[in-house]
């Protein structure tokens, strides 16, 4: 099914009133914590958080200081672990996502079915104090999913997910695909990146520091890295960089005037 006046029409049903949320900035140091125990004492401006791992009393802890939380959703694939796994119908749910034996791709044509179950998700985060989404695998198209999806209904797909997250007074930024930063630049608040600098694609998000848009990075230890060569790279296009182990549990390591 594609983006069609019916889709629309459901998000509209579900839209609340907008509320605010905090400006994001470029330049904002940040981390990235999606595996439990969540250490929410790290001295940055920005968390983004597995709304597993917190609390609505955490979030209104780090809200109280001035930080600023992004809530993980993954929205193009199913985890095996989701509490609302029931609400996905078998016909939209594809192949295992490679090295993720947990996850499932989801059919991203299927607005009609996925827009309402991740509506409620965006819901869900408001409701605990989040301030943003980050949307991840939003990369459907570059993957042996089970589906004939492409780039055009990825670009569909997201840019619906933020009317849908704007609708609810929540921000929303890109995650990876760079190939698509040109049409979603102008609907998303700002970007997240995994090993831009180590994959030489850190360029592909420079229209979001143009705009005045946040980029967050991290890349990886796991991979050979000269951190402080990556750092030079992360001035050059306004990024904020981090240096993380793949399982995003230790304390990243900052470009030195981020903190």
């Amino acid at each position: 099914m594609g983006f069609n006046g019916k889709a629309l029409a459901i998000a509209g049903s579900l839209f609340l009133a907008p509320a605010s949320a905090l400006a994001f900035s470029a330049g904002d140091s940040w981390d990235w914590q999606l595996t439990e125990p969540a250490d929410l004492n790290r001295a940055v401006q920005v968390l983004d958080l597995h709304p597993d791992l917190v609390t609505p009393e955490d979030l209104a802890g780090l809200r109280a200081r001035g930080i600023k939380t992004i809530c993980y959703v993954s929205v193009g694939t199913l985890e095996r672990t989701a509490p609302d796994r029931a609400a996905f119908p078998k016909d939209v749910v594809g192949k295992i996502y490679g090295d993720w034996p947990d996850e499932k791709f989801l059919d991203i044509r299927r607005l009609d079915v996925l827009l309402p179950i991740m509506t409620a998700r965006f819901q869900r985060c408001k409701e605990m104090g989040f301030d943003a989404i980050e949307p991840d695998n939003m990369d459907v198209h570059h993957n042996d999913s089970g589906f004939p999806v492409t780039a055009k209904h990825s670009i569909a797909y997201v840019r619906l997910l933020a009317a849908t997250a704007h609708g609810i007074g929540l921000k929303i930024g890109q995650k990876n695909v760079p190939d698509l930063t040109g049409d979603l630049v102008d609907s998303l608040d700002f970007a997240i990146a995994e090993s831009c600098y180590q994959d030489r694609s850190c360029k592909s998000y420079l229209a979001y520091a143009d705009a005045g848009k946040p980029v967050f990075d991290a890349e990886y230890t796991d991979r050979p890295i000269h951190f402080s060569k990556a750092c030079t790279v992360a001035e050059k296009y306004g990024l904020s960089m981090i240096l993380k182990d793949r399982d995003l549990t230790a304390p990243a390591l900052w470009c030195p005037d981020e903190n």
